[in-house]
């Protein structure tokens, strides 16, 4: 390579020709590439990238499982493939086992939305944290594959399941989980798969495999289950009544067409799959287990027999017993003994429960198998909300709370699947003081997610059809202390907060969580002996077999959720489940109905009001004019609370009233001058203003000044014209005054009346009440442009009422006229001009040419009308800014631009600078005043 650079250094030809000469085409990221040679391509029977696949049949669809061709450097990678629908899914695992005692095992699932040829909506266009749909996929895979990982197995492993297209018809969960288990099996992860996990529903009493979405929105049953060739791993249900013979009907169809997917896997691993590696598993010795059970076993079944203990003093019991076992250990000094102590002890413990509960029949808390705990109902716990209940069970407390919304309230879903909003919600929150722990709260939490979408289903099949409650609902499930089955308690309190909010609901639905304990041979692995346990605690759970937690009303199941901690379970002992779930529910629903057993209808105050397209414009009006109108009688002038979310140079902006948006001017923070925002506010300062204002776009202004009293001000002198105006009369008549353009404080004038008093607005308009003008004197019409052009007088009726103390009609007895004067922005605002009798005397007998004419029409103008005034039927006076070839644009004052259509040949009979005079119709598609003219007779 050296000589190939000398010889391209020495050469002196340019530096392109030397390299393509030499065979190279380019130099990449500091390389070189060799170009192509002229000799043949490779011989046709070498692959480049090697491929398997299994195709086969579930149902009436086809499915595919491809290896090889994507992500090829993943442990394992499968594509499946029904329909147009395909799903990856890859598995590694880390060489190292972690430092803890359990299995890391992390399952991510995603939808993007290239999958359906989109683009996200969000702000950065891209995909953001896991929405609530994909945590629950993320779930529905980890269940059933946790269990089959080997004991002692510590190393992290990660589940990626990324859905690659989708045609909207099938859902991608199940074929993700299916995609998972094959790449296991690829992988050189120990695992005790394959497994199946299948999707039934039931349309017109017929089962139906593997349903479309839109099959499934006329199913009364959705159940997902996943299987080994032999045993039940996991269940998902969510039905509308389905008794417990036809839900165990529909399992012990479903594991069959399960296992079809159980053969494919295995031949596909056969093909393409790895050897599995050998991985050092942490296994409990039986010395150490053995010595453990002589120092702590008596102690521990004496905990565990005295049903006195709640469940933080036999906690506190328990640990204290394993404190003495590790000072034993410690003291002889055995190291590797103590490092897996924790998990001898939690072994021990697990033993003397289940032994008991077999052999004696008898739990933790004295109760019998199938003893319920007991039950205490409160409805109508916070009386101010929309509904409320306090539902306890034993130990475990939850208070449950209804809000109701508008249907523009539901939650707005983007997944590539169902239906785009949700208008019932519940929201199951675990915080750590329910447990007496400390803890953080962190976003979405996947337990508090997967608990309380368990809960909404098990609610949604006896709400009301939406044709008679259009309304969005939220249910707030906060758990308030927790020893056991907090998401079927959140069922229970829900059920009785809907009651109380007045929502009829078709029956109360109540949960309950039953249990197992199995005795298993050791060699063969089979189940010798079983008992079924009714509410189970938080212990139980923990050194039990199962959780199958299951919930209805008296007629059937409503949703349903089977969890298991062993490599599977005999599906007959879950069927036979559902019969001891049935029991305690009744004897649940009991004490629900006691407390409250019809919807209470004073609480619901929500109506329907139902509108034709004709009736509802009118309701609005054109453009929104009569909805402006409303807002603003009932908004502005409101005192509210709110939070500063933003600080700007010239103000900041507020959050109040429920999430709405107003902007707090500097001007309008005190009465003195402020000369930095953030000397007053800061973000999140929670203050109190005034809603002073809305625009015609809806903008809302707030102010801090306007609840604060006003200052006392001493009084000051009125300044003076540092000159004197002087005052003409131009050639053609019109009346000029000049004004120096600075005015300073005033002095002390050796004239004993100023020449110009400069007045406020106030004391013009006392001015104005004082003269003789005789207030019943119609008011001048403004002067025509054309002879042949009707216009209206100089302001209409309306403005007249409204601003009577603003206008002044010049007579004989007085001609005081008010000119602009100069406001604190050395603005001209209003000047007296007194002793001007000559001036007007001196245009008189000349014929008023076009231009006085304006001037007249000029100052007998109606103020300047604001944009939030301005409203359909307002008349005022206005010029003409310019003319177009269909109309007009008017000023309206104000900054107001307004338009004005001609009719006929209309455009020659304007000028630019005619006053004319108008009254607004409606307003066009961009909020723009649409004007026409008023004629004599409607003045």
């Amino acid at each position: 390579m050296s000589s190939i650079v000398r010889r391209v250094r020495s050469s002196s030809l340019p530096n392109f020709l030397a390299w393509r000469a030499l065979g190279f085409r380019t130099i990449c990221s500091g390389g070189l590439g060799i170009a192509p040679s002229s000799s043949p391509p490779a011989s046709a029977g070498i692959k480049i990238l090697e491929s398997f696949k299994e195709e086969f049949e579930v149902g009436s669809r086809v499915v595919t499982l491809e290896t090889g061709k994507i992500a090829r450097f993943a442990n394992g990678s499968v594509v499946l493939g029904m329909d147009e629908t395909k799903v990856l899914s890859t598995v590694t695992c880390a060489k190292s086992k972690s430092p803890g005692d359990f299995l890391p095992l992390t399952v991510d699932y995603q939808e993007k939305m290239f999958a359906q040829g989109l683009i996200p909506n969000t702000y950065m266009r891209r995909e953001g944290a896991p929405k609530e749909r994909e945590l629950l996929c993320g779930r529905l895979i980890d269940r059933p594959i946790r269990p089959l990982f080997p004991s002692g197995f510590y190393h992290e492993v990660q589940i990626m399941a990324n859905v690659l297209s989708s045609d909207g018809k099938q859902d991608p969960d199940i074929l993700a989980a299916n995609a998972a288990s094959a790449a296991l099996m690829l992988s050189d992860v120990p695992w005790g798969g394959p497994i199946g996990v299948i999707r039934l529903g039931r349309i017109g009493g017929q089962i139906v495999v593997n349903p479309t979405m839109d099959e499934l929105s006329s199913s009364d049953l959705h159940l997902i289950y996943a299987c080994t060739r032999d045993k039940t791993m996991m269940i998902d249900v969510q039905a509308r009544e389905i008794t417990e013979k036809d839900l165990a009907a529909a399992l012990r169809l479903a594991h069959p067409e399960a296992v079809k997917y159980i053969d494919p896997q295995i031949r596909l691993a056969a093909k393409a799959g790895k050897q599995k590696k050998e991985y050092k598993l942490s296994m409990l010795s039986e010395k150490t287990l053995e010595k453990v059970t002589d120092l702590a076993a008596e102690r521990i079944e004496s905990v565990f027999t005295d049903p006195s203990r709640g469940k933080f003093e036999r906690g506190e019991a328990l640990e204290n017993i394993g404190k003495d076992v590790e000072k034993v250990f410690e003291e002889e000094g055995d190291q590797e003994s103590l490092r897996i102590l924790p998990k001898a002890v939690d072994t021990v413990r697990k033993k003397i429960v289940r032994s008991r509960m077999i052999s004696e029949g008898f739990r933790v808390d004295g109760r019998h198998l199938d003893e319920v705990r007991p039950i205490y109902c409160e409805s109508h716990h916070l009386p101010a909300l929309h509904g409320s209940a306090l539902f306890s069970r034993g130990d475990t407390q939850v208070l449950c709370t209804i809000t109701l919304g508008a249907p523009g309230d539901a939650q707005r879903l983007d997944s590539l699947v169902g239906p785009p909003k949700k208008k019932f919600m519940l929201h199951y929150t675990f915080p750590p003081f329910c447990t007496d722990e400390v803890g953080k709260k962190l976003g979405l939490n996947r337990r508090e997610v997967g608990h309380g979408t368990l809960a909404e289903k098990a609610l949604l099949a006896v709400m009301p059809p939406e044709e008679d409650f259009p309304y969005t609902v939220r249910i707030n499930s906060e758990v308030m202390a927790s020893d056991g089955s907090t998401s079927m308690a959140s069922v229970c309190g829900g059920s009785m907060a809907l009651m109380d909010a007045g929502i009829s609901l078709r029956a109360h639905v109540a949960g309950v969580s039953v249990g197992l304990v199995t005795d298993v041979d050791p060699s063969s692995g089979e189940i010798k002996d079983y008992r079924i346990v009714t509410d189970i605690l938080g212990l139980e759970d923990h050194l039990g077999d199962m959780d199958f937690k299951i919930a209805g009303t008296r007629t059937g199941v409503t949703a349903s959720q089977l969890d298991i901690k062993p490599a599977g379970i005999p599906l007959d002992i879950v069927c036979e489940s559902l019969e001891n779930a049935r029991k305690a529910r009744l004897q649940i629903l009991d004490h629900m109905e006691r407390e409250i057993n019809s919807p209470r209808d004073q609480q619901c105050r929500l109506a329907t009001l139902k509108y034709t397209n004709d009736a509802l414009r009118n309701l609005i009006g054109p453009m929104g004019a009569l909805k402006r109108k409303i807002e603003e009688e009932t908004v502005v002038g409101g005192v509210y609370k709110g939070t500063v979310t933003s600080i700007k140079e010239y103000g900041a902006f507020v959050e109040f009233n429920g999430g709405q948006q107003g902007l707090l001017h500097m001007s309008e923070l005190s009465h003195e001058p402020v000369s930095k925002v953030s000397d007053v506010l800061h973000i999140g300062k929670y203050i109190t203003m005034m809603c002073i204002d809305t625009d015609v776009r809806g903008n809302v202004k707030l102010s801090l000044k306007a609840l604060l009293p006003k200052p006392t001000s001493r009084p000051e002198k009125l300044p003076v014209v540092k000159e004197a105006v002087s005052v003409e009369t131009s050639s053609f008549g019109e009346t000029v005054a000049s004004l120096p353009s600075v005015v300073e404080p005033p002095q002390k004038s050796k004239l004993a009346v100023p020449a110009v008093v400069i007045r406020t607005a106030v004391e013009c308009d006392e001015a104005e009440k004082s003269s003789h003008v005789d207030k019943n004197t119609k008011p001048k019409r403004a002067a025509t442009v054309k002879p042949d052009r009707k216009l209206k007088s100089t302001a209409s009726k309306q403005t007249v009422k409204e601003d009577e103390t603003l206008s002044s009609t010049a007579t004989e007895e007085s001609r005081d006229d008010c000119v602009e004067t100069l406001t604190q922005e050395n603005t001209l605002k209003c000047t007296s001009l007194e002793n001007n009798s000559n001036i007007v005397s001196s245009s008189k007998g000349k014929k008023p040419s076009r231009k006085e004419k304006q001037s007249d029409n000029e100052a007998g103008e109606s103020p300047s009308i604001s944009a939030r005034k301005l409203k359909i039927g307002t008349e005022m006076t206005a010029k003409v800014h310019q003319i177009r070839t269909h109309g007009l644009v008017l000023d309206l004052g104000g900054g107001i631009r307004g338009m004005y259509k001609f009719e006929g040949d209309e455009e020659t009979e304007f000028e630019i600078g005619d006053t004319l005079q108008v009254k607004c119709t409606s307003f066009s598609s961009k909020g723009i005043p649409v004007m026409a003219l008023v004629d004599e007779e409607d003045v």
